[in-house]
């Protein structure tokens, strides 16, 4: 089981960036739309902290205060892939991101992606 965050850069304050995170392994591509699916992101000298999350079926999404109105969490069920759609990002914004799955006792993590935010 594998997930692999792409999308990552750097981007001036109030661009958008599009992460995009895919799943590959037998498990994940028969039972992708189980898993409930998370973005993390960690700044350096901070704990890795929740930014978003969806449901297995794509219908309930949560946002950690400090994104919420900016970022947008979606999954493509058919093509395993999980995104983050990043509008309107400040340099409080820079980190590295990680991509999450969830089911049950089970969680994985992608190996990150790393997103910076300046001018």
């Amino acid at each position: 089981v594998q997930l692999v965050e792409s999308g990552g850069g750097l981007v001036q304050p109030g661009g958008s960036l599009r992460l995009s995170c895919a799943a590959s392994g037998y498990t994940f591509s028969t039972y992708f739309s189980s898993y409930g699916m998370r973005w993390y992101r960690q700044a350096p000298g901070k704990e890795r902290e929740l930014v978003a999350a969806i449901s297995s079926a794509g219908g309930g999404t949560n946002y950690a205060d400090s994104v919420k109105g900016r970022f947008t969490i979606s999954r493509d069920n058919a093509k395993h892939i999980v995104y983050l759609q990043m509008n309107n990002l400040s340099p409080e914004d820079t980190a590295v991101y990680y991509c999450n799955a969830l089911r049950g006792a089970f969680s994985s993590f992608g190996q990150g992606t790393q997103v910076t935010v300046s001018s």
